[in-house]
């Protein structure tokens, strides 16, 4: 046992699935609670999950007051079934890294073993989980793809560990109850929106396959269910933007973030719409609320593209160069524009170069470009000790273009360098170069 200050909360989302942060932060999605049968089963799974955070299975060496700051944050990667992993920057990023990773074997015995001695001591009938694992066994074997996106991405269900379940709960007491009438109570209102959830899902998928029309319909379908739900509003306000409608986009926006100010994705959402509707100021205040909720490249790139718009060319880096830390769409789109603009600043900080012995000993520039973009006109600084013993500065152009990830190299007129301890003794720099635009 681990005095961790746990805290749990529900994720939005319909894949069945369940996690443990380090720090005690565990999560538990909506879709995992409407295919439990009772109480019995939810303690099974969240006394898993507790033991995963117990034993540092998720962050073996890792210290624990890392993750507290960014538990919120990796939460909101959780939500809505985006790949926000891919998104995030910063503590957030690190923090996401976690849903994706799989336990080892014995990680999940441990948790399945230590879990069921967790559920009998607050007084649940162990053998539910037991018949949990059935079900998950019987749903893998199934197939059922929602499923294998979810709980098995991560917990891969085996007949081992049934039968190892079931011994454990020999060693139990089987006098706990289950708690199902009290289990059904409580997500009564889950089972009766669950169809809006689904069609929901729908109008997801529709939006991804550029079908606005059809999302549309769908959000507002849902919504005939389900009044009350954010989500809805957004997909709603993303089809309409997809409509070039974006009075009623924003009217749909402004009304998800009535019901839901801390989702990050709806603050970002808005503040894109605003900024397409020419209101720069709204659509600041927007992105910049999105990233102090989860720091995404999206939210970060666009900030950069309205502070270079605005004139502030050093705000505009920073905002690009946060983004560009993601490997995503956006993260690259900002790291296009963060070369555009400090390369010819600071071209030392993207261009690589290095010094070689030519094939008659002559002193030979190799100049790497890392960035996306062509660069042309490169301009050294050779500093060395000539025979006479004098210290030298020469100044040498590299006029030809090199393109986005290639390497070129230029004879510097200079030489012949003896060896190899001569090379290491002549230092070189890039100080000058040109996009090849």
């Amino acid at each position: 046992d681990r005095m961790l200050p746990y805290e749990f909360t529900v994720i939005n989302d319909s894949t069945p699935n369940a996690w443990a942060l380090p720090g005690g932060k565990i999560a538990i999605n909506r879709g995992l609670l409407v295919e439990l049968r009772n109480e019995a089963e939810l303690a099974a799974v969240l006394a898993h999950e507790i033991v995963h955070a117990a034993a540092r299975h998720g962050a073996k060496g890792m210290e624990r007051g890392m993750m507290l700051q960014g538990a919120v944050l990796a939460t909101g990667v959780a939500t809505s079934g985006k790949d926000y992993a891919a998104l995030a920057v910063g503590g957030a990023q690190l923090a996401a890294g976690l849903f994706n990773q799989k336990y080892g074997r014995d990680a999940e015995s441990q948790a399945d073993y230590y879990g069921m001695q967790y559920m009998a001591r607050a007084g649940y009938d162990p053998q539910a989980a037991v018949s949990l694992q059935e079900t998950f066994v019987r749903l893998s074997e199934g197939r059922n793809q929602n499923w294998l996106a979810g709980l098995f991405a991560s917990h891969p269900p085996s007949r081992q560990r049934v039968e190892a379940n079931r011994e454990t709960a020999l060693d139990l007491a089987a006098t706990g109850e289950l708690g199902q009438q009290r289990y059904e109570q409580k997500i009564a209102r889950l089972l009766q929106t669950r169809e809006a959830y689904a069609t929901y899902d729908e109008g997801q998928k529709a939006l991804a396959k550029g079908d606005a029309a059809q999302a549309l319909t769908l959000a507002d379908q849902a919504l005939a269910i389900e009044p009350a739900e954010a989500l809805f509003y957004a997909l709603r306000g993303e089809a309409l933007l997809h409509q070039k409608q974006n009075p009623q986009a924003l009217a749909s926006f402004d009304r998800a973030l009535q019901l839901d100010n801390g989702f990050f994705r709806l603050h970002l959402l808005r503040g894109q719409a605003r900024r397409e509707a020419g209101d720069a100021a709204g659509a600041t205040s927007d992105l910049e609320q999105s990233l102090k909720l989860l720091p995404t490249a999206t939210a970060l790139n666009t900030l950069g593209q309205l502070a270079l718009e605005a004139g502030d060319r050093q705000k505009a880096k920073e905002y690009f160069a946060g983004a560009a830390k993601s490997s995503s769409k956006d993260g690259k789109q900002a790291n296009e524009s963060l070369v555009r603009l400090d390369l010819p600043e600071h071209p030392d900080k993207y261009l690589k170069v290095r010094l070689l012995r030519g094939r008659r000993g002559d002193l030979v520039a190799e100049v790497a470009n890392p960035t996306p973009l062509a660069v042309k006109n490169i301009r050294l600084k050779i500093r060395y000790v000539d025979a006479q013993g004098r210290d030298r500065a020469l100044n040498r152009r590299l006029s030809g273009p090199i393109g986005a990830g290639k390497k070129t190299r230029g004879t510097l007129g200079i030489g012949p360098v003896k060896d190899t301890a001569a090379l290491k003794q002549i230092q070189i720099a890039i100080t000058g170069a040109n996009l090849a635009e």
